[in-house]
C-alpha cells in the first residue's frame, strides 16, 4: 500500500497516525531522503529503511499519537558501529534525518439542509481540514454544478448525501463525534432529525437554526411525542453561532456558525 493509501485509510477510520519521513541523508543510509512509513495505533505502512532507525521511529510515533497537541518533531541518527541503537546496531557508515509529522483526526461536520445559510456555511468550511457531510432532500440544491464552487479547490473532504425521503438515515452513518447543524427548509423535516439526533450515540454537538417560537414547538414535541427527557433535549443548541455576532443575511449567520464550530474545534484538541 502506498503511503497516501495509508493515510487516507486512516482519515477514513477516523484514526491518529504519524507520517515520517528521511528528510536528509548523509553518506550512505539504507533509503533515500523521501522514503515515507505511516504509523498508526497498532499497524505500519511503507518503511523508511528497517532495523533500529524504523524500530525507534515506531515506537516515537506511537507516542506521538498518545500525546494530545503533539507537534511535528526532527530525530538525528548516526549509523557507525560505534553507536549502540536501541534495537542494535546499523553501520551503514551515513548519518540520517528522520521527520514525524502528526496526523490528528479532523473534526467532522454535517449540515443538513443546503440552502442560502447552509450553502454559505459549507463555502467557509470547505476551507478547513475536515470531513464535510452535505445532505439535502431536494436534488437541486446539492447539484454537482451548484456545489462546484465549494469542491473545486476544497481543503475539506465532502461527502455529499441526496436524501429525498429520510434525511435522519444519515445520522447513522456519521461518525462519533461529528458535529451535527439541522438547517432544512421544512420544519417537520427539521424536528425528525431533532428526534433521531438524540437517539443516535456519540455525536458531537446537535445545532438548530430557528426562532425561539420554533424552538418552544420543538421541545415540547420531542417530550411529548419523543418521549425525550429534558436533559437529552438540552443537548440540542438553539440558537446557533456566536451571540456576538448579528445580523440575518444568510453569509452572516453562516459566519457566526462558522466561528461557533472553530472555537468547539480548538476545545476538542486540548
Amino acid at each position: 500500500m502506498t503511503w497516501t493509501a495509508a493515510v487516507t485509510r486512516l482519515r477514513a477510520r477516523r484514526e491518529p497516525g504519524v507520517l515520517v519521513t528521511v528528510a536528509t541523508v548523509r553518506g550512505h543510509a539504507p533509503r533515500k531522503a523521501g522514503a515515507k512509513l505511516v504509523v498508526g495505533r497498532t499497524e505500519t505502512w511503507g518503511s523508511i529503511g528497517g532495523g533500529n532507525i524504523e524500530a525507534v521511529a515506531i515506537d516515537r510515533a506511537r507516542r506521538l499519537i498518545r500525546t494530545p497537541d503533539a507537534e511535528p518533531e526532527l530525530m538525528d541518527f548516526a549509523l557507525n558501529d560505534k553507536v549502540t541503537g536501541r534495537y542494535g546496531v546499523q553501520c551503514c557508515g551515513g548519518a540520517v534525518s528522520v521527520f514525524l509529522e502528526p496526523l490528528p483526526v479532523v473534526p467532522a461536520v454535517a449540515v443538513f439542509g443546503i440552502g442560502h445559510v447552509g450553502f454559505e456555511l459549507a463555502r467557509i468550511l470547505a476551507r478547513h481540514d475536515i470531513d464535510l457531510h452535505l445532505t439535502d432532500s431536494r436534488a437541486d440544491m446539492i447539484a454537482g454544478e451548484r456545489l462546484a464552487p465549494l469542491t473545486a479547490d476544497a481543503v475539506a473532504r465532502i461527502t455529499v448525501h441526496h436524501t429525498p425521503l429520510l434525511p435522519e438515515e444519515v445520522l447513522e452513518e456519521l461518525a462519533p463525534g461529528t458535529h451535527v447543524l439541522i438547517m432544512t427548509h421544512d420544519h417537520a423535516e427539521d424536528a425528525a432529525l431533532c428526534d433521531a439526533a438524540l437517539r443516535t450515540p456519540a455525536l458531537g454537538s446537535i445545532g438548530l437554526i430557528g426562532s425561539a417560537a420554533k424552538w418552544t414547538r420543538f421541545r415540547r414535541r420531542l417530550a411529548d411525542e419523543g418521549c425525550h427527557d429534558a436533559a437529552a433535549i438540552d443537548r440540542i443548541r438553539t440558537p446557533i453561532g456566536l451571540p456576538e455576532i448579528t445580523g440575518k443575511e444568510p453569509a452572516t449567520i453562516a459566519l457566526s456558525v462558522a466561528a461557533d464550530l472553530l472555537l468547539a474545534f480548538q476545545g476538542e484538541d486540548r
